[in-house]
């Protein structure tokens, strides 16, 4: 059971991270100033914070317009939820 904690410790932490991270990027975007790369979103989204980058989008009204972002944050969250059904298996 205390892998369980850890794991939905380390997915909550990314989450919360990558929201944060986009709000920054948009308000870098307003202001004009250096940006997060797109690479590092998409890598920590990848990593397990893709819902946390996915409500960013839609709250910030940020990278909407992507189709990279439209389209792979929601097929990386598909991707983590089949893999937290392996693992929660796994570990039962």
């Amino acid at each position: 059971m205390d892998t369980l904690y850890w794991i939905v410790g380390y997915i909550l932490f990314l989450n919360v991270y990558l929201y944060w991270i986009m709000g920054k990027d948009k308000e870098s975007a307003r202001r004009n100033t250096a940006r997060i790369p797109e690479r590092h979103i998409f890598l920590f989204s990848a990593l397990g914070g893709a819902v946390g980058t996915y409500m960013a989008m839609y709250h910030f009204r940020h990278k909407t317009k992507h189709r990279s972002f439209k389209i792979g944050i929601p097929v990386m969250i598909i991707i983590h939820i089949i893999l937290a059904i392996l693992i929660v298996g796994a570990l039962n």
